[in-house]
């Protein structure tokens, strides 16, 4: 199936605010489609892991998938919050993003996870499935990643489903289930988001965060729409 980008769901900009504007009766008008959107909006990839970026800038996807670095799957996440703020994360980290499960954020979508596992078992090159949970047998820090390695996170409320953790353990498909140690005294859990962040910036610290040498080349127009400096500084 073919995914189009609706991170303005997720509280996300993807070049203007939205289709619509309200009226001074209170009404809503469609807005003209802004003439910058697909310099943005290219994160989308079809159902076939074909890339259809719409535009000079290429998703995150792809370039993992070009250069066989790292991805992160989330399976069934619930909160549209986290789902944004790791997807905010992995374009930052230049890592792709794959959701299993039907999601209105984007990058990549697949039905099921015996779907993604056939999606998964197609790609090229080494790679392997790896299961975050907490009751992980090696700490994320401990673990030796490798280009090609999958983070495979679950849902907010049930962590990942039997039937990955037993794909993530099983030779040629896995490479085994990894814990971020915490005190569990008053939480239950890490945040999924924070989780991610944690798991992925390790991974990419010993790979010598290879992947962030991919560097988009905006046209001129679009460049004017970025901050020069750090506002927050």
């Amino acid at each position: 199936m073919e995914a189009g980008l609706r991170l303005r769901a997720l509280g996300l900009r993807c070049g203007h605010r939205g289709a619509f504007t309200p009226s001074h009766g209170g009404g809503r008008l469609p807005r003209r489609p802004p003439r910058l959107a697909g310099v943005f909006c290219s994160l989308a990839a079809s159902g076939n892991g074909a890339s259809v970026a719409a535009g000079p800038v290429r998703s995150g996807a792809e370039v993992a998938r070009a250069r066989r670095m790292l991805h992160v799957v989330l399976v069934s996440p619930l909160i549209p919050g986290n789902t944004g703020s790791i997807a905010r994360t992995c374009a930052a980290s230049a890592v792709g993003l794959h959701l299993v499960g039907v999601r209105y954020v984007v990058v990549k979508i697949h039905d099921s996870w015996d779907e993604f596992r056939d999606y998964f078992m197609k790609q090229d090159g080494e790679k392997r499935l790896l299961a975050f949970t907490k009751r992980g047998t090696s700490i994320h820090s401990d673990f030796s990643y490798k280009p090609g390695d999958w983070l495979v996170f679950g849902s907010e409320t049930k962590g990942l489903p039997q039937s990955a953790l037993e794909d993530c353990c099983t030779e040629g498909l896995g490479g085994g289930t990894i814990r971020i140690p915490m005190v569990e005294t008053y939480v239950r859990c890490l945040n999924l988001s924070v989780s991610v962040g944690v798991a992925l910036y390790e991974a990419a610290r010993q790979l010598n965060y290879e992947q962030l040498n991919y560097q988009p080349e905006l046209p001129e127009e679009a460049q004017r729409l970025f901050p020069a400096e750090d506002i927050y500084a």
